[in-house]
């Protein structure tokens, strides 16, 4: 059944000059079909440069916002319009203008886990594997806003060693994994180094030898020495790298760590997508043209 599904996948694929991205966090069947499987930051860039006329993003939903804003000449197709971001939502555009008025003169910096109308009000986006890199790039004597992951936020605030005003946002995925799991993982797999997502609470990240993007600890895994791997982010991550490094052994810090959202992706609902040319992703276009300058601002500067 799974081999017909792919089959009529592939076939559907070239009829509607398609191309299928698909986030790390996405079940292994849905990486294993993609045409390209990365992090945030990889998947905007391919979304921006994709020559097929139609994307199909297995995200949620503010990647699929995202691919519409950087390509907005593409159809761009959600295997299922209801697999959002807790952390996306909890900010709006309205609250963004009402802390923007307390603090007139800040530069507005938004996780790329945000919506398009949040983006709108931005002057620069970032992902997990650039926050650090952007921020450090603007002028020192200007507050900085950051929204909406106070984690990731207060990782920029120590790699920098300069405050920003933070949302309380996060991420309900990456709260779910202890300091006593990794305790016990280090215990189960002595030597094998602990890599925690810059998501994660600073517990966490205090108690990990890594904090890195997805895309990050594709790179470590590459070049490092080490066979052994405990990895606290999505667990959706541990397919991608066991699938990149045979050889290596990859083990999850916990395994409570998994988004709901991500993985209401299925193939039968890419096939229904692909055959019925729906749920598409539009964003309007005066969203999209503000929201499209916190994207190229970030693009600008790295």
């Amino acid at each position: 059944m799974t081999q017909d599904i792919v089959a009529r996948i592939n076939q559907l694929k070239k009829q509607r000059d398609a191309v299928i991205l698909a986030h790390n966090y996405q079940i292994g069947e849905i990486q294993d079909i993609a045409d390209f499987t990365g992090d945030s930051l990889e998947l905007s860039r391919k979304a921006a440069a994709v020559k097929e006329s139609v994307i199909v993003f297995c995200g949620v939903h503010f990647m699929a916002e995202t691919a519409s804003i950087l390509a907005p000449d593409k159809t761009v197709l959600v295997p299922d319009v209801k697999a959002g971001c807790p952390m996306a939502n909890m900010i709006t555009a309205e609250q963004l203008v009402e802390l923007k008025s307390q603090h007139p003169e800040a530069l507005v910096v938004c996780y790329v886990n945000s919506t398009a109308d949040v983006k709108a009000h931005c002057d620069y986006c970032c992902t997990s594997g650039n926050a650090v890199k952007l921020v450090g790039s603007l002028p020192r004597d200007r507050e900085i806003i950051f929204v909406p992951d106070r984690h990731l936020g207060s990782y920029v605030e120590e790699q920098l060693g300069r405050k920003l005003i933070l949302w309380p946002g996060y991420c309900a995925t990456h709260v779910k994994i202890t300091v006593d799991e990794i305790v016990a993982a280090r215990a189960a797999h002595p030597g094998a180094p602990v890599i925690v997502h810059p998501e994660c609470p600073k517990s966490l990240r205090e108690a990990a030898d890594y904090s890195l993007s997805t895309g990050q600890m594709v790179a470590l895994a590459a070049e490092s020495a080490h066979t052994e791997f405990l990895i606290g982010t999505e667990l959706g991550m541990l397919h991608r790298l066991r699938k990149d490094f045979p050889a290596k052994k990859f083990y999850p810090v916990s395994e409570k760590a998994l988004c709901p959202n991500m993985k209401k992706n299925t193939l039968e609902k890419l096939l229904w997508a692909l055959e019925n040319m729906e749920p598409v992703v539009k964003v309007p276009s005066e969203i999209a043209k503000q929201a499209l300058r916190s994207l190229e601002n970030m693009v600008a500067v790295l």
